[in-house]
């Protein structure tokens, strides 16, 4: 039997089959790679309209996806495997292995924005300018990636009755050997009996972090994109989203029960990372739109 249904009952919605891959060639490829893929795409898309609003050279941001891309995988999945050493460093071969999942985003981002930061330095672009053009498409970008965590049945969190509470059947983590994530996370203590077609079948009731976070990151897109004709200096997009995305994944991460943690402290590194971008760009966008105010408080000309 196949445990390959989702279903959200408060919401009366039941998807019956929601496969992780398809089959090309007798080769599975993995829907999170390709959502993973489409998303870059999309937020290149994204990328060149805002370049042409603001009079810069949209085929500059295809150049510069193609230098990122590698490098925000490696990133992300760098991120991802030094706090999670205690898995890899017996098990080094699957370090390459992200068919199945384990990019951090905040490793992807990091990476991401240095990787500009050197590009801009090259060829002699603005690197604060193309930050704010790109912040709109990094988050459309991780709105389209955590539907890759949707396939994967990850980065949920922990039993809840809300109204977007997401049931998996356990089946499902017994037939591909991921039963420790639903005891080590104490979920087995929370089983919840489903009828499928007259059988009682035990799943697992847990918060959709990964839609908490795609709904969130929605709602900082729509700031960015009503707010950036009134920016007072070039990064304050860049600002604005690492703030926006920072308080969000902050309480967002205190629910799931994969986090990332700092050692043995219990402390979640992602929480740690995000107090201290917030804090950082709060400081950086008081700053530099005082500065702004003294020079004659209007915003920068945007073509």
């Amino acid at each position: 039997m196949e445990y390959m249904d989702i279903r959200f009952p408060h919401l009366g919605i039941v998807l019956d089959h929601v496969g992780r891959y398809i089959s090309i060639g007798g080769f599975p490829v993995m829907f999170y790679g390709i959502i993973i893929a489409a998303g870059f795409l999309v937020g290149l898309f994204v990328a060149q309209r805002e370049a042409k609003r603001t009079g810069q050279d949209p085929e500059i941001y295809l150049d510069y996806l193609i230098c990122m891309v590698i490098p925000a995988i490696i990133g992300a999945r760098a991120y991802y495997v030094i706090f999670s050493w205690d898995y890899y460093k017996d098990n080094l071969l699957d370090i390459i292995n992200i068919r199945h999942g384990g990019l951090g985003i905040v490793g992807g981002v990091a990476a991401a924005i240095l990787v500009l930061l050197i590009f801009a330095k090259v060829r002699k672009q603005k690197a604060a300018l193309m930050l704010d053009t790109m912040s709109m498409a990094l988050l459309v970008g991780q709105i389209m990636g955590r539907w890759g965590n949707f396939f994967n049945r990850e980065a949920f969190g922990g039993y809840t009755d809300g109204p977007l509470a997401m049931q998996i059947p356990l089946g499902y983590f017994e037939q591909t050997g991921r039963l420790s994530e639903i005891t080590g996370a104490g979920l087995m203590d929370h089983l919840v009996s489903v009828d499928v077609g007259g059988q009682t079948l035990p799943y697992i009731q847990v918060h959709p972090t990964f839609l908490y976070e795609g709904l969130w990151n929605c709602l900082v897109l729509l700031v960015i994109f009503l707010y950036r004709k009134h920016k007072k200096f070039d990064g304050e997009l860049l600002c604005l989203y690492l703030m926006g995305y920072g308080l969000g994944r902050f309480f967002i991460e205190g629910l799931r029960v994969d986090q990332l943690q700092i050692g043995d402290t219990g402390i979640a590194v992602t929480q740690v990372v995000c107090v201290c971008v917030f804090a950082g760009s709060l400081i950086t966008m008081i700053v530099k739109r005082r500065k702004a105010a003294a020079a004659g408080g209007t915003p920068e000309k945007q073509c």
